[in-house]
């Protein structure tokens, strides 16, 4: 089976979504799926308003139908509402293709710490966007739930996966004064890093990521130790080598750094809000709590091998498998008719 996958979120972006695509695309090889994409590094791009080290891509409709027919694929799937998501989007409503979307982005509360537009018009967007979709997939059901109230349809379940070769305890030291409180994520105003900064906490508070607030932040906190963006071994370590990880985001739909974490045998602290709570639910491997300081107190008795052995159940292998299953249930494309076929018949884990 060929997917191809159309996003505008790529490398060398760090974030869930980058993340989640290139895991599942390598994952499902191995399940009989054959990955393709559709990236900005096809196209002139721009940085975007407010955090110019992301790019957007400026595609051209021509190239995208070029695109779409040298991947001759069995379906298709819109990853992001950007520029290139767009214009996939309407090639595929132009010749009558069959399509799925995931919702990886909360962009109203994005777009409303940045600017003035009112939350319920891009909600109205966003679902004129996911409208025509065969399976809009969402990370948790919370978030599925949400869709459905705010008038989306068709939404399935597509779960999230952390790799444990990579992420695992180990020995590690930062040199820091202990006890090492971690964050890691985009530096952005919606990723509340504030809410952890301020708070009264002994040892080392830690920031890793880049992004638009990175040079303020460190300003104004010079106490906290700010590591820029890692990834691979190097990120792995700093994970192994903290005692509380701390989540402050109240908008993140899932939070991939969440399991990272936990497979690296570290605690949670997170606001009790959609994202901590549907990866961590009643497990004792984190503490939710509007008290966030209590949150990161009560994170530091918990055990490290719980939080390893919760973080084992989520493979990337499992979340491959649903996302194929989702894309195999929907009509596929016939490229000799340029219409479409069933392919085969599989059960969608429905929100």
């Amino acid at each position: 089976m060929r997917i191809l996958v159309a996003t505008d979120a790529w490398h060398p972006q760090v974030n869930g979504v980058v993340r989640t695509l290139t895991m599942v695309a390598e994952a499902a090889r191995g399940l009989g799926a054959e990955f393709s994409f559709i990236t900005p590094d096809s196209f002139r791009t721009v940085g975007m308003p407010s955090y110019r080290d992301v790019r957007l891509a400026l595609p051209r409709p021509a190239k995208i139908a070029r695109l779409i027919a040298e991947a001759e694929p069995d379906a298709i799937h819109i990853a992001t509402e950007g520029p290139i998501g767009v214009l996939v989007r309407r090639y595929c409503r132009k010749h009558g293709l069959p399509f799925t979307t995931s919702f990886h982005t909360r962009f109203p509360d994005y777009v409303s710490a940045r600017a003035p537009v009112p939350e319920g018009w891009v909600w109205a967007t966003l679902r004129w966007f996911h409208g025509p979709s065969k399976a809009v997939m969402a990370a948790t059901p919370a978030l599925a739930a949400e869709l459905r109230e705010r008038g989306f349809r068709n939404i399935v379940l597509w779960p999230r996966g952390v790799d444990t070769k990579l992420f695992h305890p180990r020995e590690g030291d930062l040199c820091q004064p202990k006890p090492v409180f971690l964050c890691v994520g985009r530096v952005a105003v919606e990723k509340n890093l504030e809410a952890f900064l301020d708070l009264d906490l002994p040892g080392t508070k830690v920031i890793v990521g880049d992004g638009p607030a990175r040079q303020a932040l460190a300003q104004a906190y010079p106490d906290a130790v700010f590591l820029g963006a890692l990834e691979g071994e190097a990120l792995a370590q700093v994970y192994a080598a903290a005692d509380v990880f701390v989540f402050p985001s109240r908008t993140d739909t899932f939070g991939l750094v969440l399991l990272e974490a936990l497979a690296s045998g570290v605690p949670v602290a997170a606001f009790p809000v959609a994202g901590p709570r549907d990866v961590i639910g009643s497990a004792p491997v984190g503490v939710l709590s509007e008290d966030l300081r209590a949150a990161c107190f009560g994170a530091l008795q918990i055990r490290r091998e719980a939080c390893t052995a919760f973080a084992a159940q989520h493979t990337w292998e499992a979340c491959a498998r649903v996302f194929v299953d989702h894309m195999a249930e929907i009509p596929a494309i016939a490229p000799e008719r340029g219409a479409p076929h069933v392919l085969t018949e599989h059960p969608r884990i429905v929100a």
